[in-house]
């Protein structure tokens, strides 16, 4: 029964302490108090092996930081909680694949020489005099081209609509 109460009066008088130790090596309010009850199981049943008990705060710490360690290891972090909800939800892994799926089909649809205006006035983010001159015509022509290609792939795009 000492032993017990020994240990009792280890937490009384340390608690605090090994709490503030927890929340340091977690950062967390809720985690640190998880990991203090972790810690003070595990020193309970090492407790008869302790020979020194003051130096069950010193103990206590250990095993926290090796739990700590542990469980840092092995935790998933792909979700952190939050206070903020944020304004929308995250994409859909597979959304960019049919998006540059559309894309790639409506770009298929242009004449080749639309599609090349398109690519190399805003992929390639070359200016019209340049495209003109690799495409062999007139500034005129590119932004002619550039327009109705524009005007074919907004029809066949349903991104940037409003509603």
């Amino acid at each position: 029964m000492a032993r017990r109460e020994a240990f009792d009066d280890m937490v009384d008088t340390h608690g605090r302490a090994l709490l503030r130790t927890a929340f340091l090596l977690t950062g967390d309010a809720h985690l640190a108090h998880d990991l203090l009850q972790t810690a003070l199981v595990k020193t309970w049943t090492r407790w008869p092996s302790i020979r020194d008990e003051d130096a069950g705060p010193a103990y206590v710490r250990a095993v926290m930081t090796t739990t700590s360690v542990a469980w840092w290891r092995r935790r998933w972090r792909g979700e952190v909680p939050t206070y903020d909800v944020p304004e929308h939800a995250d994409r859909d892994a597979y959304a960019g694949v049919e998006t540059r799926d559309e894309i790639a089909r409506a770009l298929a649809r242009l004449t080749p020489r639309q599609r090349a205006a398109v690519v190399l006035r805003f992929y390639e983010d070359l200016p019209e005099t340049e495209v003109a001159a690799m495409l062999g015509c007139s500034v005129g022509t590119v932004k002619s081209t550039t327009s109705r290609a524009l005007a074919t792939l907004r029809a066949a795009l349903p991104i940037g609509d409003p509603a």
